[in-house]
C-alpha cells in the first residue's frame, strides 16, 4: 500500500477511536449517575481527552450517550433497500424493522445491553429525548428517499413516500414507547409486530356503536 494512502486511512481509526471511547464514557457515566449529574468535562476525562477534543466530535452530552444508536437508522434502511422491489411500501418497511430486529449481527436494541436502560432515560429528559427525536427525523428523511425510489416517483410532488414512513415510523416508535413502559427488555419484537398490525385494517374499520367500556360517561347516568 501507499505510505502517503496510509497515513490518512491510520487517522481515519484513530478518530474512530476516540469517538468510541468517548461516546462509551458518556454513555456509561449518564446511565451510572444520571444525565445532570455528568459534565463534558468528566466525559472527557473519563476518555482521557481534553474538552477541546470532545467538541471536535459532540455538540453536546446528549449527541455523545446517544452516539451508540446513531447508526440503527441507517441499519433499518440498507434492510429496506435490500426488501424485494415487488413489496408494498410500507411491508417493506415493516419486514426491515423486523430484519433489522431478527438480525444478531445488528444488535438491535433487545440485544444490546444497557440499549432499554438508555431509552428508558430517554423518556425521562426532555433535552434527551429531544436528541434522539433528531436522529430519527434523520433516518426517516433518508427512508422516505428510499420509498421514493421503491415507487419512482419524486417525494418533493408525490405525498406517499412521506405518509408510508410516517405511519412506519410512527408504528416503531409506539412499540418503543409500550416497550419503555412494560419493563420487558427482551419484548421489543412483539411489541413491533402488535404496532404493525394495528396498521393492517383494524384502525379503518367502523367502530362498534355505544359507548366504549371506559368510557368516561359510564355509571354517570341516573337510574
Amino acid at each position: 500500500m501507499n505510505p502517503e494512502r496510509r497515513t490518512p486511512e491510520r487517522r481515519s481509526r484513530k478518530a474512530r477511536r476516540t469517538r468510541d471511547t468517548l461516546a462509551q464514557a458518556a454513555f456509561e457515566l449518564v446511565l451510572d449517575r444520571g444525565l445532570k449529574n455528568v459534565t463534558v468535562e468528566e466525559i472527557a476525562e473519563r476518555a482521557d481527552v481534553d474538552r477541546r477534543t470532545f467538541s471536535r466530535y459532540f455538540t453536546s452530552k446528549e449527541d455523545a450517550v446517544l452516539d451508540s444508536i446513531r447508526g440503527d437508522g441507517g441499519r433499518i434502511n440498507d434492510a429496506l433497500r435490500a426488501r424485494p422491489a415487488d413489496e408494498p411500501p410500507l411491508t417493506a418497511y415493516r419486514q426491515a424493522v423486523l430484519d433489522w430486529l431478527g438480525d444478531p449481527g445488528a444488535q438491535a436494541w433487545h440485544r444490546r445491553a444497557r440499549i432499554f436502560d438508555l431509552l428508558v432515560l430517554a423518556e425521562q429528559e426532555p433535552t434527551l429525548y429531544a436528541a434522539f427525536h433528531h436522529i430519527r427525523v434523520d433516518a426517516q428523511e433518508d427512508s422516505i428517499v428510499i420509498v421514493a425510489d421503491r415507487l419512482g416517483v419524486d417525494p418533493r410532488l408525490d405525498i406517499r413516500p412521506a405518509v408510508t414512513v410516517a405511519a412506519g415510523a410512527g408504528a416503531l416508535l409506539a412499540a418503543q414507547a409500550a416497550w419503555v413502559r412494560g419493563g420487558q427488555p427482551a419484548d421489543l419484537p412483539r411489541l413491533v409486530g402488535q404496532a404493525f398490525d394495528a396498521l393492517s385494517g383494524e384502525l379503518l374499520a367502523q367502530l362498534p356503536a355505544g359507548p366504549a367500556p371506559h368510557s368516561t360517561t359510564e355509571g354517570n347516568e341516573s337510574s
